[in-house]
């Protein structure tokens, strides 16, 4: 695996590979091993950002990307009366293993309904029998054997090994209000309570550059850029031959034989498609480009989970991050990571989370919830106080909104808007949501665990002002989707 030399990216003027695959992330990777398998085909993958970093590797370092311009793309939105006219910040990994390399690792495939309903639609080959067998085949799950989980799969999947008081009475309190224990979410129903399965083994983040790259380093039929911009795609008679890239000022053309495949994630790949020409005419001209194809879809239907996060306080024990992280117990946290793989360091952000239903009369959960056993104060940081946080957040958000380019220039950031509850349905969803929560901490078997209600207070109870308090606080949960869309309307891709 050749990870970018300058000599090699000035032969590439001249060299072709059967397969141009840009973007090296969660999909990218994942192609990259596939296709160059079997040994017949040359593929040349190419990612914008670095190779690797010293922290990827440590789940908790997700605190230390989320603003880090080294590898993240630090996208955000445009202010919306959804959010209460702020900008949402909209991390997006900018690495090899994309944002699997900076995410908080938690693993949920969705629900059977979703993957029917797309076949439904239309999509031959996307139902949940046609997925399931690729999902198995994807991973090597931990935890019990099953039907519906892979154990010879090269992403390794987990069960948190997390247990204290704080996840105890969590769990007598669902069960108070109906939320049944769920030992695995993605057996038959998702519905109920657990623990979060994470792509995290013996303490290292399992991310999609780890998985399938990392262990085809010496593939020769497979080369890596890295650090390496994709300025535009090449057309030619009506079809991409090619690619116009630049790294450290160099532009350089590379070709191929068999085809190029966008994989650069929600955001940059509509925003890539746009600079080449293939987009909705009035976007393009307004920016300048010359249509090549008009296929007004391009970054249309951008949907992303908006969730407000609620927080409380607690009365005792020793149990949150905010108590791990301080003073000799921190001290104690480090050691212990670094002599076992365990403890607070080797685990992601939400261990517990929950599907519920906002209503009756639905298939399927309509809801999710995180629960976080930490507070922050503004921005990353742990707060000094010891509490929790609970983020709720409809799972098939109806309020759409799009991506598009605002210039002709590749560097400019393009322009995100989200339109959050701009759908009565969605506002609804999450008042419901935000009721369950409350129901839920407010159980007997929370008593001696919950402390004060910080946010949004107890007083804030009318469901106007529930829903302007998400408008002033929420953040999404980092889940951009939709802007290339399948289907079999006019406004697929």
């Amino acid at each position: 695996m050749d990870e970018t030399d300058n000599s090699d990216a000035k032969k590439a003027l001249t060299n072709y590979s059967d397969f141009i695959i840009i973007g090296g992330g969660s999909a990218g990777a994942v192609l990259a091993n596939r296709l160059t398998a079997n040994g017949r085909f040359s593929v040349t993958l190419i990612e914008a950002g670095r190779a690797s970093h010293v922290l990827s590797t440590i789940p908790i370092s997700l605190a230390k990307f989320i603003n880090n311009p080294s590898v993240n793309w630090l996208y955000s939105s445009e202010p919306d009366e959804g959010t209460g006219f702020r900008s949402i910040e909209i991390p997006r990994g900018k690495i090899l293993g994309g944002s699997s390399s900076i995410n908080g690792m938690v693993f949920v495939r969705g629900q059977s309904q979703d993957y029917d309903h797309w076949a439904q639609l239309g999509n031959k080959g996307w139902s949940y029998q046609d997925v399931l067998p690729y999902f198995k085949k994807m991973e090597t799950y931990k935890g019990p054997n099953s039907v519906y989980r892979g154990q010879t799969g090269p992403l390794i999947v987990t069960d948190p090994m997390e247990s204290n008081a704080f996840y105890d009475a969590m769990f007598k309190g669902a069960e108070e209000i109906g939320i049944q224990r769920n030992p695995d979410y993605h057996a038959g129903q998702q519905d109920g309570v657990g623990m979060t399965q994470a792509t995290i083994w013996k303490g290292k983040r399992q991310s999609t550059a780890v998985s399938y790259l990392y262990p085809i380093k010496k593939r020769k039929n497979l080369r890596i850029l890295t650090d390496t911009y994709v300025e535009k795609l090449i057309i030619q008679n009506n079809k991409c031959v090619g690619v116009e890239t630049t790294k450290k000022g160099m532009t350089v053309i590379m070709r191929c034989k068999c085809e190029v495949i966008i994989s650069a994630g929600a955001i940059n790949s509509p925003q890539l498609l746009e600079l080449s020409g293939i987009g909705a005419e009035t976007v393009l001209k307004k920016a300048g480009i010359e249509v090549k194809s008009a296929l007004p879809g391009v970054g249309e239907n951008l949907r992303d989970h908006y969730a407000p996060r609620m927080k409380w306080s607690t009365l005792k024990g020793r149990y949150t991050y905010n108590d791990r992280a301080r003073g000799i117990a921190m001290a104690l946290e480090i050691a212990k990571y670094l002599t076992t793989g365990k403890g607070f360091l080797a685990m992601l952000a939400a261990p517990m989370r929950a599907y519920v239903r906002s209503r009756e009369g639905l298939s399927a959960p309509d809801l999710g919830i995180s629960v976080n056993p930490f507070l922050i104060k503004s921005g990353v940081s742990l707060d000094k106080a010891s509490g929790f946080t609970m983020a709720v957040h409809s799972l098939r958000p109806e309020s759409c909104g799009s991506v598009h380019i605002a210039s002709s220039r590749s560097t400019a950031p393009p322009k995100i808007q989200y339109n959050f509850l701009s759908n009565k349905i969605d506002k609804d969803t999450l008042v419901s949501g935000m009721k369950i929560v409350r129901q839920w901490v407010n159980s007997e078997a929370m008593q001696n665990i919950r402390g004060k209600e910080l946010a949004p207070g107890p007083n804030v109870i009318d469901d106007n002002d529930l829903l302007e308090w998400v408008k002033e606080t929420a953040e999404t949960t980092y889940h951009p989707v939709g802007t290339c869309k399948m289907g079999q309307d006019k406004m697929q891709l």
